[in-house]
């Protein structure tokens, strides 16, 4: 147990002092993304999953750009390493849909549409509890005009239609 724990204890020293570093080279290959210099980001996502193979925004990104690219097919192979990593995610399904279109096969998109539309609804059982002001989410929420206290007259007027005529 001892053994066990001093390996888990390597491990962890180990993840916490490459983590800074992995996320440091992250940003660098999404900036290149962001520039349009795909080949540069992809060469930089392919080096951060070669230290983290479960480093899955990673492996996303590097899916999208293969697409971005224009290589539908090797974007799709990348995809379907990142729905390994995490196959209920709703924006795999929703790339890999994006990928599979523009690659001319609308059946298998379609289908990935309908798992990321499947995906979202899992991620949202249950509408949003009210907040104690009655507005979910307040951005979201239409205007409401605000209820003025009206004050009710304490006798009505003679109504004419209700008067029975006279016989």
């Amino acid at each position: 147990m001892k053994a066990n724990l001093s390996e888990l204890r390597k491990r962890e020293i180990t993840v916490n002092r490459f983590m800074p570093m992995l996320q440091e080279q992250y940003d660098d290959a999404m900036f290149d993304f962001s520039t349009g210099d795909y080949d540069t980001a992809i060469a930089k996502f392919k080096a951060i999953l070669a230290e983290d193979p479960a480093h899955f925004d990673a492996q996303l990104s590097l899916g999208m750009a293969y697409y971005r690219k224009g290589d539908y097919a090797t974007a799709i192979a990348e995809g379907h390493k990142a729905e390994k990593l995490r196959p209920n995610e709703q924006l795999v399904h929703t790339n890999l849909s994006l990928f599979y279109m523009k690659a001319g096969d609308k059946k298998t998109a379609e289908h990935h549409g309908l798992q990321a539309r499947i995906a979202s609804w899992k991620g949202n059982p249950a509408p949003p509890e009210p907040s104690p002001g009655g507005a979910s989410d307040s951005e979201l929420q239409m205007a409401r005009p605000k209820l003025e206290n009206v004050k009710l007259p304490s006798k009505f007027p003679d109504m004419p239609w209700k008067k029975k005529p006279p016989v």
